[in-house]
């Protein structure tokens, strides 16, 4: 709920926003939210988040606001992404973006980091390879995993690399998390652990969806865990039983 020239002043913003603009009692996009559980935020967490917030409520949407707004986030160091990397949007305000067809590990992982972080509208179009630089300029998307473009591999790294680098996202568990796509993307499983297991998983989705965007779907809960391990679970271990019975 920033005004644009607080928007404009600088050049970060939250992992994950969906910009709304002005919500109140006529307007016509509070039914996008019905079912959904928001957080509404402004520059300083005062009268815009709370009145949106407010008049959300009134739809049964459950809305909260973030106490202090951007200016309290950023202070804190929480993460915030580049919003001069931000692909251009379409009429409905959504980042679009192309890539080669039949995903395997990167061109999940990527559009898994853009809907958490980035853009949760974002529409990805998967098409032949041979066709992907003539579709993004026809369809105004932005490609990415090919070469010779802006957001592909960079030496022995991979896009998913590329895009935490360039959106300002090197949180710990998301560095953690891009070896792990590294190694099973780039034909290291040694790399870590858990990239051998990643490269059997995203193996065995490509093989259980014949179309690209249910096997996206599907895969968005599987990178979540992945995640979720990376940034609270990864020294905590399993063993059977858990509790042996005393002698």
């Amino acid at each position: 709920m920033r005004i644009d020239d607080d928007y404009r002043a600088g050049s970060e913003t939250y992992p994950g926003l969906a910009a709304a603009g002005l919500i109140g009692p006529s307007e016509p996009g509070r039914k996008d939210y019905c079912g959904k559980s928001v957080v509404v935020v402004c520059q300083r967490g005062q009268k815009l988040s709370e009145g949106t917030a407010a008049w959300l409520r009134h739809d049964g949407i459950d809305a909260q606001t973030l106490e202090g707004g951007f200016e309290a986030w950023k202070k804190a160091n929480e993460p915030l992404v580049r919003t001069d990397k931000l692909p251009p949007r379409d009429d409905k305000g959504r980042t679009v973006w192309v890539t080669r067809s039949r995903p395997k590990v990167d061109r999940i992982a990527c559009p898994w980091l853009i809907r958490r972080f980035i853009d949760p509208n974002a529409m990805f179009l998967f098409v032949l390879p041979s066709e992907v630089a003539a579709v993004a300029e026809r369809f105004n998307a932005t490609p990415f995993d090919i070469d010779d473009v802006f957001w592909s591999h960079r030496g022995d790294t991979c896009t998913f690399d590329t895009m935490i680098e360039e959106f300002a996202l090197k949180t710990a568990p998301l560095l953690q998390l891009a070896k792990i796509v590294r190694g099973a993307d780039t034909a290291r499983p040694d790399l870590t652990p858990q990239s051998a297991g990643l490269l059997a998983a995203s193996l065995g989705y490509s093989r259980m969806y014949r179309d690209d965007l249910p096997q996206l779907e599907a895969a968005m809960g599987f990178y979540d865990a992945f995640y979720r391990w990376c940034r609270d679970a990864s020294e905590e271990t399993h063993n059977w039983p858990s509790t042996k019975p005393k002698a």
